[in-house]
């Protein structure tokens, strides 16, 4: 809530801005109308001169001589604008570190010099210098560039506190979610977002403007009170990454910690056998498929809750739990991080043969051969497992690479919504179903000996394969032509005649969907 002060400054600020964009409409209204045939019909959109470093050109100011200042001078000299830097002390600042044609004065001085435009490139902390340049500052546009301190602080955001200390200032917020790096790197990085807010619509199409001009791409977030969303963007670490990440920790943890149980310890306090050499390679690499199986099926099982909800209610226009609808938001993740086991396995798969140990074994099984009088040791059965294993994992690796690059934006934007869900949810339980292929046939008939449950612990790959198969069951029997065709009815807004008002009642209205889970 804003108190009654911050309401009145902000009806403050907008009554000067408005008074200044009707001063600009009277003078412009004045201007006697130009009759000659070399006027263009169409104003140019971009008034100030192109040339880079043109003498002409508008002069930009920046209080602060940081790495954050140097790299913005960088890029505003590039694309044709005169700086000015402002420092308390310019005598401490070594020459070179800006570009050529940067003049390095004092903060009164260059806030003086500017024509519009200053950047504030100071930390919050030392927002206390600027009092003293409010008469210099009177009118013109400042644009703070500083970040927060930390997350979840409360209390005003630092643009706030500017507006507070200058108020006769425009403030806007803007270019803090731009590193150093970006704006040093040129024209190819154009497309980086800049978020941008302000009170003043005048003085925020202006920044809006520049930051088209330095090759970014604007985006206007409203008004001033938006900032601490904007200070807070550059802090947050991946915020949907979290909860997938540990679902994929947790589940490597618990297939990792069994297989060490059932391989390597319990042999070894039992037979004295000595198996900790597996831990590096092979106990990884048995780990890693399972861990992709089951953050495959964890991908698509959401879908088929969902679907459940609808059909027990009878209606979409109910929101899913809260958990549901996190799990909901969180599929993409899940799946790059399943594809991410997958391209490890792959490797380390690879990686098996070249081991020492690998070889050791080949040479202890020729003996064993010969040995034992055996010329010939082909077994067709075990071809045919081979084969159909490694043919079932080589086509899901390759579908399961097909739904990762679709899942980058350049990729995904180029699809339609009919292209994009075939891909994520046709070839995604495609690249399912040859998952558990892969795994049953590696398994084959071995799941049927008693030798395969040492210490009565099944094999690692039966208990990777229970939710995938679950949620291959789940998907045929929601495929059922009574099913599907009342979930497809529910989808399309029909509502069971339980959900119905009676006749003489008017519907009541829905809230409109809040989540990407709301279906």
């Amino acid at each position: 809530m804003m108190s009654n002060n911050d309401v009145r400054e902000h009806q403050t600020r907008e009554t000067d801005c408005s008074s200044s964009e009707r001063k600009k409409s009277v003078n412009t209204s004045q201007k006697p109308i130009m009759t000659d045939m070399k006027t263009p019909l169409l104003p140019s959109s971009d008034p100030e001169p192109s040339e880079p470093g043109g003498p002409g050109g508008p002069v930009i100011s920046i209080i602060g001589s940081g790495d954050f200042s140097r790299s913005l001078s960088t890029r505003l000299v590039a694309c044709g604008f005169r700086v000015v830097v402002g420092s308390r002390d310019p005598r401490r600042v070594a020459g070179g570190l800006f570009p050529a044609g940067v003049e390095l004065l004092t903060q009164r001085e260059a806030a003086e010099r500017a024509e519009k435009v200053v950047f504030t490139a100071v930390y919050p902390e030392h927002y206390h210098t600027l009092v003293g340049l409010r008469e210099p500052l009177e009118g013109k546009v400042l644009v703070d560039v500083s970040n927060a301190t930390g997350l979840n602080r409360g209390g005003r955001a630092n643009a706030e506190r500017l507006a507070e200390l200058l108020p006769q200032s425009r403030v806007v917020k803007g270019f803090n979610t731009v590193s150093a790096w970006a704006l040093q790197a040129g024209a190819h990085d154009g497309s980086r977002q800049v978020l941008i807010c302000s009170d003043c619509s005048d003085s925020k199409s202006t920044v809006l403007q520049l930051a088209r001009r330095l090759g970014f791409s604007p985006v206007d977030l409203g008004g001033l009170c938006a900032s601490r969303d904007i200070e807070e963007a550059p802090l947050i670490l991946f915020p949907s990454w979290g909860g997938p990440v540990l679902t994929t920790f947790l589940l490597f943890l618990f297939f990792y910690g069994y297989l060490f149980l059932r391989n390597i310890l319990l042999p070894y306090l039992d037979e004295g056998r000595n198996n900790f050499y597996e831990l590096p390679l092979v106990t990884v690499n048995q780990t890693l498929p399972a861990v992709s199986l089951v953050t495959l099926a964890l991908v698509y099982l959401p879908g088929l809750l969902a679907a459940v909800f609808q059909l027990g209610r009878g209606t979409k226009y109910k929101r899913f739990p809260d958990w549901l609808d996190r799990w909901l938001c969180r599929r993409k993740e899940l799946g790059l991080l399943s594809f991410l086991c997958a391209v490890l396995h792959a490797v380390y798969s690879m990686c098996l043969t070249l081991r020492r140990a690998a070889g050791y074994n080949l040479l202890n099984a020729a003996y064993r051969q010969v040995r034992a009088g055996v010329e010939n040791s082909w077994s067709e059965q075990m071809v045919w497992r081979s084969d159909l294993y490694l043919s079932c994992g080589i086509l899901g690796f390759g579908v399961l690479t097909l739904l990762a690059i679709t899942s980058l934006p350049s990729v995904g934007n180029a699809l339609n919504w009919r292209e994009f869900t075939f891909v994520q949810s046709g070839l995604g339980y495609a690249a399912l179903t040859l998952s558990v292929m892969h795994a049953l046939f590696f398994g084959w008939d071995f799941a049927f000996f008693p030798g395969a449950y040492p210490y009565y612990l099944p094999p690692v790959y039966l208990l990777a394969l229970i939710l995938p198969c679950i949620v291959l069951l789940g998907r045929t029997f929601l495929a059922l032509p009574c099913l599907m065709f009342r979930l497809t009815k529910i989808r399309r807004g029909w509502e069971s005649p339980r959900h119905r008002p009676p006749n003489n009642q008017e519907l009541p209205e829905e809230d409109p969907p809040r989540h990407p889970g709301d279906v």
